[in-house]
């Protein structure tokens, strides 16, 4: 069984909404806007599952591991999706009118 980052599978669906639906463009701001939420959020468990293992107040290694990894791939996954915005801006904005 693959274990999914929670909100990653979500994002390219409501990406994918964001771009068919009519409406200006909110949609794509929000759905950033709590993609990077989720990102924070996943790097503070990961944090604190870190402090817990050396503290000696509770996850294992492995639990603290897993964590940290979680929020390192969902920060790359961002980081890419800022980086393929970053490039169509560019395209667009050297188009000629």
């Amino acid at each position: 069984m693959i274990n999914t980052i929670p909100g990653v599978d979500s994002l390219a669906q409501k990406i994918n909404n964001a771009s068919s639906a009519s409406a200006g463009g909110t949609d794509f701001v929000q759905t950033l806007e709590q993609t990077m939420q989720k990102v924070e959020a996943l790097q503070t468990e990961a944090e604190k599952q870190v402090e817990g293992m050396m503290t000696g107040q509770g996850a294992d290694v492995h639990s603290a591991m897993i964590a940290v990894e979680k929020a390192d791939l969902s920060f790359q996954l961002m980081m890419q999706v800022r980086n393929k915005i970053v490039d169509a801006y560019q395209q667009i904005s050297q188009m000629p009118f």
